[in-house]
């Protein structure tokens, strides 16, 4: 399980490209390495990797062909830069919400917004997901535990503090930009058990 507290970003230094599958090496920031060993879980821009190996700073991860399909990592290059969340342990401060790393889908950056101390960005939501999200309510935004500012016909918006945009990747996004998105699973389960409970009265 994850918060959606991002802990640092790390640096994919090394890109291995099989069939459906690739091995990202990523260097991490050295205070995200203590007790760091094979089989932990990392979430990388909010999607669930296992470690396979560690070499100092730098920490291989293996993506096979669903997590290619889904997520944003597939289109990762070497200098690209990934947020990175260790996985949350019982005693730990849920600072975010509940995450699983399980991406849903992808969102397009449709829109920056920016003023003096604050950014928006609106997104374009595949449209069997927009039901799930609701104003006010949680959203995975590249690992980020963020809060829906506003709704739109075709996806949402959220707004950034200058904290948000230094520790994570965000503040360095461009319109057109492809971004993971995890669904709140509550949000998600409230929904769908409606829907079966309105077309079972039907």
């Amino acid at each position: 399980m994850f918060t959606g507290i991002v802990q640092g970003k790390g640096q994919l230094v090394a890109v291995t490209e099989k069939d459906a599958f690739r091995t990202h090496v990523v260097r991490f920031p050295q205070e995200l390495l203590g007790g760091l060993e094979l089989g932990a879980s990392v979430a990388h821009n909010g999607c669930c990797l296992t470690v396979t190996q560690v070499a100092g700073q730098e920490v291989a991860f293996d993506l096979i062909r669903e997590t290619l399909r889904v997520t944003n990592l597939g289109a990762l290059k070497v200098g690209d830069w990934v947020n990175l969340e260790r996985a949350a342990r019982f005693g730990d401060e849920i600072g975010g919400h509940a995450m699983s790393g399980h991406i849903h889908c992808t969102a397009s950056l449709a829109e920056v917004r920016q003023s003096p101390d604050n950014r928006t960005l609106r997104f374009s939501l595949p449209a069997p997901w927009r039901k799930y999200v609701l104003a006010k309510g949680y959203i995975g935004v590249d690992g980020i535990s963020l809060t829906v500012g506003a709704v739109h016909d075709d996806g949402f918006e959220v707004n950034l503090i200058p904290e948000t945009l230094a520790r994570t990747t965000l503040g360095d996004k461009q319109v057109g930009d492809a971004i993971n998105i995890e669904i709140d699973p509550q949000t998600q389960a409230i929904v769908d058990t409606v829907e079966r409970v309105l077309a079972a009265r039907g």
